[in-house]
């Protein structure tokens, strides 16, 4: 059953009707804003990929993908989980240069999710990613591309507020950077959710860098798969959302591995069978372009922008009873 908070006193800024018309103005000006800050173009992305190519996103490890059979051609196909690898190889097939990226709209199925007020089995997101090159690989690089996103979104908000008086969201447009060991040594009794919490409600947006290998503690801040970002060149960025009082994570990026650090990920992940995938052989052979990307959650961006209490206003999905009779009590509209 899904865990679902409504906030004391809640109530939408915004009507149905508005909502639904301020969700197509976002998306429309994200994708823009992204697309000029960035230097991307919009392509066009799948929804399911072929086991066998080693494209899809294994994020924790753990997820289970949605799997269908295609009669006609023979083979199983799976449903996306992300476009990590998948943006990678394209870059390398449609011949772009480094400085030059693309941008997709990216829709996928994760069935295992435990669904609360930020979690859906539906993820609708800005996939995108950037040919760099061997000198761009460093920390500066990746803080300055994370700069150009928190201005984008920023100034998607300035803009959707002119259109809607009632709207009063506030962003703060300083990023505070820290890496996840920093973050645990400044709280080594809470959990790294806990953690999170604490230090965005003090600093209001934040990216936590280096996530996925194990932290002094012997913990991780995260799961991160082994063979998209480098471990030591990532990291989430996290806005406070104010309804419902907590840290609200819009994206999960990164420089990617080269084929150095893939190797070195594998082995620590206990991943070394994946060395036989296409994408894996083409990587460890310096055969791909190095790149740094990103998915940005749509709808998280249109929650924290209305400042809604549930991501089940911004998106229609499956919800439990529990969920939809809790909203429909408290007057929040479930789409």
């Amino acid at each position: 059953m899904g865990t679902v908070i409504i906030p004391e006193g809640y109530k939408s800024c915004l009507s149905t009707y508005e909502t639904q018309e301020a969700i197509g103005m976002i998306k429309n000006l994200m994708q823009k804003k992204l697309c000029m800050a960035l230097k991307l173009k919009r392509v066009t992305a799948p929804l399911f990929v072929d086991p066998a190519s080693g494209l899809n996103d294994d994020l924790n490890g753990v997820e289970r993908p949605v799997t269908f059979d295609i009669p006609d051609a023979k083979m199983e196909a799976q449903v996306v989980h992300s476009l990590a690898k998948w943006k990678r190889m394209a870059l390398y097939r449609y011949n772009f240069h480094p400085g030059k990226g693309i941008l997709c709209d990216m829709n996928a199925i994760r069935r295992d999710e435990e669904l609360d007020n930020l979690h859906s089995a539906y993820v609708d997101q800005w996939d995108w990613e950037k040919i760099i090159t061997a000198e761009d690989r460093n920390m500066d690089y990746l803080k300055n591309t994370v700069t150009r996103i928190v201005e984008s979104i920023c100034n998607a908000l300035d803009e959707v507020k002119y259109q809607y008086e009632n709207l009063h969201t506030e962003l703060c447009r300083d990023i505070t950077f820290i890496t996840s060991q920093e973050l645990e040594d400044l709280y080594p009794n809470l959990t790294p959710k806990e953690r999170e919490n604490a230090f965005v409600k003090e600093k209001k947006t934040v990216f936590i860098m280096q996530i996925g290998d194990l932290l002094k503690s012997g913990e991780r801040h995260d799961g991160r798969a082994p063979d998209y970002d480098d471990w030591k060149l990532n990291g989430d960025l996290l806005f406070w959302h104010e309804p419902l009082q907590c840290a609200l994570e819009v994206s999960s990026m990164g420089i990617r591995v080269d084929a150095k650090t893939l190797d070195e990920q594998l082995t620590k992940a206990g991943c070394d069978e994946r060395r036989n995938l296409t994408f894996h052989k083409m990587l460890l052979n310096n055969e791909l372009p190095l790149t740094i990307g990103g998915g940005i959650g749509q709808s998280r961006i249109c929650m924290l922008l209305l400042q809604k209490a549930h991501v089940g206003e911004v998106q229609a999905s499956i919800w439990d009873e529990h969920t939809l009779e809790a909203c429909e009590k408290a007057g929040i509209e479930i789409l």
